[in-house]
């Protein structure tokens, strides 16, 4: 069984980093832009590598709020 996480992102940030990790709340300011699943694509790959967990989005593709479901890899 996987974590839920809400996700607000800022996009066309100066870098991608995690800005507060408060229980199942991460406000994360993304690098790319919001263009062409460009800041989804951003996103799935920096909290994969974060977590170490594969990561899918639930709700949100094209809002700023978003809803992720993390998943240990196996």
């Amino acid at each position: 069984m996987g974590k839920i996480y809400f996700v607000t992102v800022r996009p066309r940030s100066p870098e991608t980093k995690i800005l507060k990790e408060e229980n199942n709340f991460l406000p994360i300011a993304l690098h790319a832009p919001p263009e062409n699943g460009k800041a989804n694509g951003e996103l799935i790959k920096f909290l994969s590598k974060h977590f170490g967990a594969d990561v899918k989005i639930l709700r949100g593709l094209t809002s700023r709020k978003k809803m992720v479901l993390l998943n240990e890899k196996t």
